[in-house]
C-alpha cells in the first residue's frame, strides 16, 4: 500500500514540475529591452448624410434588362426538343451575313455553362456562357446578360435572333 502512495506522490510531483515557469534569455517579463510604443495621431472623424440606397455603390451593376419582350422566352410551336448534352462541341455560326465558330462546354459558369466564340463580330464576341431553358438555347455575355436565343429547327441546326434583332443560326 505504501508503494502505491509513493508512486502517486511521485506522479504528482512530476506533473507539477512541468508547470514551473522557465525563463528564456530575452523573454523575461521583468526586464523588457523594447521601449513602449508611442501614441499615434488619429485622423478627425467626419460626419455627413449617406447617399440614398442605390445612388452610388462599389458593387458591380446588375445585369441590364433584356431588350426583347417576354414573348421571346416562349419557344415557337415548331421548335424541336433538345438536350444540353447534344449542344456540346464546335458549331458554325451565321450572324449578320458573317460566319464564325462557337464552342460550347459543360463546364459550369454562373447559372449556365462556359462557351465562347472565335472570329465573330458584334455582340457575339462577348459570349461567355450558355444554357438550355425549355426548348431554347440562351447565349449570354460574361456578365450574364442575354445576347440571343436559338431554337432547334433540324437535327444539327438551331435558329433564332440576337437581342439586337439580327438572325443567328448554328450548324454542324
Amino acid at each position: 500500500m505504501k508503494l502505491k502512495h509513493v508512486a502517486t506522490g511521485v506522479a504528482i510531483l512530476l506533473s507539477l514540475a512541468g508547470c514551473q515557469r522557465a525563463s528564456y534569455s530575452g523573454f523575461n517579463s521583468g526586464a523588457s529591452s523594447l521601449p513602449p510604443l508611442e501614441a499615434q495621431p488619429v485622423p478627425s472623424v467626419q460626419s455627413g448624410q449617406l447617399p440614398p440606397p442605390g445612388a452610388s455603390s462599389n458593387f458591380p451593376a446588375a445585369p441590364a434588362p433584356m431588350t426583347q419582350t417576354a414573348a421571346a422566352d416562349v419557344a415557337p410551336a415548331t421548335a424541336l426538343d433538345l438536350t444540353k448534352e447534344s449542344m456540346v462541341g464546335n458549331w458554325r455560326v451565321s450572324n449578320a451575313g458573317t460566319s464564325c465558330d462557337m464552342f460550347l462546354t459543360l463546364t459550369n459558369l454562373g447559372s449556365g455553362s462556359r462557351g465562347g466564340t472565335r472570329g465573330c463580330a458584334g455582340p457575339l464576341t462577348a459570349m461567355g456562357s450558355w444554357e438550355v431553358s425549355g426548348k431554347q438555347v440562351v447565349l449570354k455575355d460574361r456578365s450574364g446578360n442575354v445576347l440571343g436565343r436559338l431554337y432547334k429547327t433540324a437535327d444539327a441546326r438551331y435558329d433564332g435572333t440576337t437581342n439586337t434583332g439580327q438572325p443567328i443560326s448554328l450548324s454542324r
